[in-house]
């Protein structure tokens, strides 16, 4: 493996920085963010934040729309007469 050159200027001393900690702010991170990747078929098809925010936004409109449609009715069922 290959060493990157360090270009850091000479006033900087890495003992000034002090001891760097390992995901210290990863937790609030997280909160704040809702990563997720994608299949490599589906990153062709929706290239952008935008195109992805679409789609999925369309298919639950269409799940709403479905679930309206089908619902089952929330009466009852009636009595049949008896014979």
């Amino acid at each position: 493996m290959s060493r990157v050159k360090d270009e850091a200027r000479a006033e900087y001393k890495r003992k000034d920085l002090g001891k760097g900690v390992r995901g210290k702010y990863l937790e609030r991170y997280a909160k704040g963010t809702n990563l997720v990747l994608l299949n490599d078929k589906v990153a062709k098809a929706f290239p952008t934040t935008e195109a992805v925010n679409e789609a999925l936004l369309g298919l639950l409109a269409l799940t709403e729309q479905t679930a309206r449609i089908t619902s089952r009715s929330k009466r009852p069922p009636r009595k049949t007469p008896e014979a």
